[in-house]
């Protein structure tokens, strides 16, 4: 159920945006979200289209995660620890990197 309610969230979030297609956008877990969305995937804090989410656990977040890569988002199973607990999204820019 906290996963659901995670990915409703996310999809609630990026449904105000302007990108068409899930495909057009990049979910992940991590550990620390900021770092890796403006240092690991150079996403633009200010002016970029991102959220992220905590969880519970990593199981929770690894759940998420695969429900929200299962709707068409970029993005891959595995990786992260057990101090996963956040879930990540943003939308796909030429400068963003996956």
């Amino acid at each position: 159920m906290e996963a659901t309610n995670i990915v409703n969230k996310i999809l609630s979030h990026i449904n105000k945006d302007t990108g068409k297609y899930y495909s057009d956008y990049y979910a992940g877990i991590a550990e620390d979200a900021e770092d890796r969305l403006f240092s690991d995937h150079n996403v633009d804090k200010t002016n970029g289209y991102w959220i992220y989410w905590p969880a519970s656990n990593d199981d929770i977040a690894r759940e998420a995660e695969k429900m929200l890569l299962a709707k068409g988002m970029k993005g891959g199973l595995g990786g992260g620890s057990q101090a996963t607990k956040f879930v990540y999204c943003y939308r796909i820019t030429s400068n963003t990197k996956e």
